[in-house]
């Protein structure tokens, strides 16, 4: 029965598999061999050799264990794949190596984003774009250079009059600090500063630092100029973006775009009245309770509130140290005043000042500051939470199912699809240049009559 078999030329070595083996042929057992099967290794040598005759096969089959197979990750590299990698890895050495070019384009734009609002407020005044663009840029340029005028010389002056104090604040410092049984350790290691090497450190740090000052100083001259070369061309290199993107996504890249400078330009310009409000505010605080080199110390709290959470105590610090020299009741002043200043700015002036270009909740904003910080250090922090809001942004306009969203709003989606056909309509046959300003055009429209709806909705809210 069994001399059909293909056993001839098997080198099977295990004793389990020759056993099972032997019993199979001899005994020609359905149970026993079901029995025999049950071993993996068994089964794996029977079926391979084809020593089951079909009829007893066919149930076994059904009941015993299928051989195990071995799941096999083939990596086979075409021509397609290995080239799109070459392409990944020389796009991110451009990158690297572009890197200062980058930051250079990144403000040019942040400086777009600020400026245009008002160039645009003054063009709705019957002004003339150029004759807008110029002005603008010009009232930037000579303030700027007039508050350098005004504040680096007395700054640089009171800074070496800080230098100079700094012994006897140290002095001040740790008498204070030695009063207490809990911070004698540490005036102790105030006590032991050494300023000879500190000095000589700081002499060293300030040369290898002046070459990067001096290419800090070329890269904002670089963004000022590009920013204004590209307020001038703005509508052939608008139309040059939208010839890229499908007219079937112009609407929705005009609202991308209108939200950037939104977000770009409400953080800009709070920011740098926040900042301002700070410097004053803490310029007229030191100047009253009489604390030396107040004009350095402000404007270091001013520059140092650009940092959420973190320019709190970079701004309060450098003040309280100065106002050490005053005394103990005016240290007690300046900390209590900069503090009620600072609760006051983050719950009354920031919200209102900001209005809804970010709306990031508070842990969003840390973990972005964190981010920014240590991926580029103080340029990623102050980039962090325009990019934060931008990416939140993105996801509103291009419609991204979250997975914890069953549906899309219909409203909304009726709206664009408004937006859409009327720009279907307006823009049939003309340049890409005079679509992408119809595109823009609506999608204005469209934010004024959204911003309006919403205003009413939180007014609702409050007379409720």
């Amino acid at each position: 029965m069994f001399s059909s078999y293909r056993t001839e030329g098997s080198d099977v070595k295990s004793p389990i598999a020759q056993n099972c083996l032997s019993e199979a042929i001899w005994h020609a057992s359905p149970e026993l061999i079901g029995a025999k099967l049950a071993n993996d290794e068994c089964w794996r040598v029977c079926y391979a050799l084809e020593l089951l005759p079909l009829a007893v096969q066919g149930p076994m089959l059904k009941s015993a264990p299928e051989p195990p197979t071995e799941n096999l990750i083939r990596f086979e590299p075409t021509p397609r794949g290995l080239a799109l990698i070459a392409l990944a890895l020389g796009l991110a050495w451009a990158v690297l190596k572009l890197a200062p070019v980058l930051l250079v384009l990144i403000v040019a734009l942040f400086l777009v984003g600020t400026l245009n609002p008002i160039v645009e407020w003054l063009e709705k005044k019957s002004w003339r774009r150029g004759w807008a663009i110029g002005c603008v840029f010009a009232v930037m340029l000579v303030s700027t250079l007039a508050l350098l005028v005004v504040t680096i010389p007395s700054l640089i002056a009171q800074v070496m009059a800080l230098v100079k104090l700094a012994p006897g604040l140290r002095m001040n410092l740790v008498e204070l600090l030695a009063r207490s049984k809990a911070t004698a350790p540490l005036a102790q290691s105030l006590g032991h500063v050494d300023y000879e090497a500190i000095a000589k450190s700081s002499a060293v740090a300030a040369l290898g630092y002046s070459s990067h000052v001096l290419e800090v100083i070329a890269y904002l001259a670089s963004a000022f100029f590009l920013a204004l070369y590209i307020m001038i061309d703005r509508d052939r290199l608008r139309g040059g973006l939208f010839a890229l993107v499908p007219r079937t996504h112009h609407i929705r890249l005009s609202r991308v775009l209108l939200n950037l400078e939104t977000i770009v330009g409400g953080y800009i310009r709070g920011q740098g009245l926040t900042s301002l409000l700070m410097a004053i505010f803490t310029g007229i605080l030191l100047f009253a309770c009489g604390v030396p080199n107040a004009l350095a110390l402000a404007v270091f709290a001013g520059i140092a509130d650009i940092l959420p959470y973190l320019g709190t105590f970079l701004s309060i610090g450098p003040a309280l140290a100065g106002a050490a020299s005053r005394g103990l009741g005016v240290v007690v002043i300046v900390l209590v005043t900069m503090l009620a200043y600072e609760e006051f700015e983050s719950r009354f002036l920031v919200p209102k000042i900001y209005g809804n270009a970010l709306r990031l909740p508070s842990s969003v904003v840390l973990f972005a500051l964190l981010a920014g910080g240590t991926l580029l250090g103080i340029t990623g922090a102050l980039l962090a939470l325009p990019a934060a809001a931008a990416v939140r942004m993105l996801i509103t306009e291009l419609r991204v199912a979250l997975p914890g969203e069953t549906h899309e709003d219909p409203q909304v989606r009726a709206r664009d699809e408004r937006a859409e056909q009327e720009y279907e309509q307006r823009s049939d046959g003309i340049p890409v240049a005079q679509a992408a300003a119809i595109a823009v055009e609506i999608s204005e429209q469209r934010q004024d009559e959204e911003g309006g709806a919403e205003q009413a909705a939180e007014d609702a809210l409050e007379k409720g």
